[in-house]
């Protein structure tokens, strides 16, 4: 399962994800990046938090950098990027990086499988993703209740928008078995905007870029209006979280995280779209069309960004209860065990 599918958000042709990738989590574990937590600390080397390369995700931990929060706090913070949640998540269970900043539907399928880890911080509070119909199909398509007998696009079976789409469904009375879900992957954008799905599951720029070639969007989930109506609130995204044997000789640097993320969710909501761009490494906005990335983090931030690095229990909850209708953790699965409000307060 990933956080967010990296290939539908690609800003240029330039492949900034083959940078900046994690090599794998066997080979980094191995390496001198698993050094013991007190013998790093003591040594004052970097502390390494790995996390998916969508644009939407990394903005507070970007802005918490570039304002020189985590300086403020006594961490040399590194930022790992990773090909997708499911990959930082491997790095991190495996011990290759120090902390894992994923969507929560990976950190609760992780924690389902045995997964020894704790969320200890909320940096996100609604899904990146959009269903969005074919422009061709857009006169057709007005409401879920007429993606029966439709063909909808999703990145992969079991990822994170294929969950949504059938929670999503679920709400609106729709049996699923009549709706017909075909995996793209990265060729999603270009078959629905071709119309060679009826609908399907975008991030941005395409869902902007779906709008502009005339197609419709049934279900903004980045919307806070939308996500009310369809979700019942605010739907737990982006978070990070450490291993639980490392609590006990970590939480003062936890807290001194939490402090320099909080921070940086409050600078998202104060600095100018421009300085939000200007945040993000070159890698990403080298070639990229930097107005459409202002234009969109100004649309979205007040939606997308928490006020507070504090879990919303009820938000994680609603994300528990999509998996379980689409099947992938069990009706009975206990995911209480998986938060430390500890740290950031309950």
């Amino acid at each position: 399962m990933s956080c967010c599918d990296p290939n539908q958000a690609a800003w240029n042709g330039k492949d900034f994800r083959r940078r900046t990738v994690l090599k794998g989590a066997a080979a980094l574990a191995a390496g001198a990046l698993a050094a013991p937590v007190r013998h790093a600390r003591a040594q004052g080397k970097s502390i390494k938090l790995a996390f998916c390369s969508q644009l939407l995700c990394i903005i507070p931990y970007t802005v918490a950098k570039a304002q020189g929060f985590y300086e403020k706090e006594g961490l040399n913070l590194e930022l790992v990027y990773a090909r997708g949640g499911g990959a930082a998540m491997e790095a991190f269970v495996g011990g290759a990086v120090d902390y894992g900043a994923t969507a929560l539907d990976v950190a609760l399928t992780a924690y389902d499988k045995g997964a020894s880890i704790r969320r200890f911080l909320s940096t996100g509070k609604l899904p990146l993703f959009a269903l969005a119909v074919a422009p061709k199909m857009a006169a057709q398509i007005a409401t879920l209740k007429d993606l029966v007998g439709k063909t909808v696009g999703v990145s992969g079976l079991g990822n994170a928008d294929h969950a949504l789409a059938l929670f999503l469904l679920k709400q609106a009375g729709v049996d699923s078995s009549k709706v017909e879900f075909a995996t793209l992957g990265p060729n999603l954008l270009e078959a629905l905007r071709q119309g060679a799905v009826d609908a399907g599951l975008v991030q941005e720029p395409a869902l902007t870029l779906i709008q502009k070639a005339g197609g419709r969007v049934l279900v903004n989930a980045m919307d806070a209006n939308d996500a009310r109506k369809y979700l019942g609130g605010n739907y737990e995204f982006m978070g990070v979280a450490v291993r639980s044997p490392e609590i006990p000789v970590r939480r003062e640097e936890m807290k001194a995280l939490a402090r320099a993320l909080q921070n940086g969710l409050t600078a998202v909501q104060a600095l100018s779209p421009d300085d939000l761009v200007k945040s993000l490494p070159p890698e990403m906005t080298a070639g990229a069309d930097t107005g459409q990335m202002r234009d969109i983090l100004a649309r979205y931030r007040a939606s997308l960004y928490p006020a507070s690095v504090k879990i919303d229990l009820a938000a994680a909850n609603r994300v528990a209860l999509s998996l379980k209708v689409a099947g992938l953790l069990s009706p009975n699965a206990d995911s209480s065990g998986l938060y430390d409000t500890s740290i950031a307060g309950g």
